[in-house]
């Protein structure tokens, strides 16, 4: 004689159905989810850049655990910012994971290509 007591969630609703305003939040918050990957990324790759050259050893393995951890991370930056991701599903977290890669990469390439050793 035990009922259990469970959340009830808003339906899912179709594009269509959505209002314009509605919409605008979803975009926003895409924006915001992805220019977040991106600092994350620029910031790995600045770390990666400047560990590796205190380091001197390995530079490679460093830099990329390191974008792991950022790409790791994004979960509970989400969640601080107070950013919606429990909506997310594979695809995106795919997508939020490649940006942080992408804007990792150009920035330690240009970094070690730029500055001088």
């Amino acid at each position: 004689m035990t009922e259990e007591i469970t959340e009830e969630q808003p339906p899912v609703l179709t594009k269509k159905q959505k209002s314009k305003q509605e919409k605008q939040v979803e975009h926003i918050d895409r924006i915001k989810r992805t220019l977040t990957a991106c600092l994350i990324g620029i910031a790995a790759g600045i770390l990666s850049f400047y560990l590796s050259d205190i380091s001197g050893k390995d530079i490679g393995l460093l830099a990329f655990m390191l974008m792991l951890a950022g790409v790791v991370i994004q979960k509970h930056v989400f969640m601080l910012l107070k950013f919606t991701h429990t909506t997310l599903g594979a695809k995106d977290w795919f997508y939020q994971g490649f940006m942080t890669f992408a804007f990792w990469f150009m920035t330690w390439t240009i970094l070690l290509t730029t500055v001088p050793a």
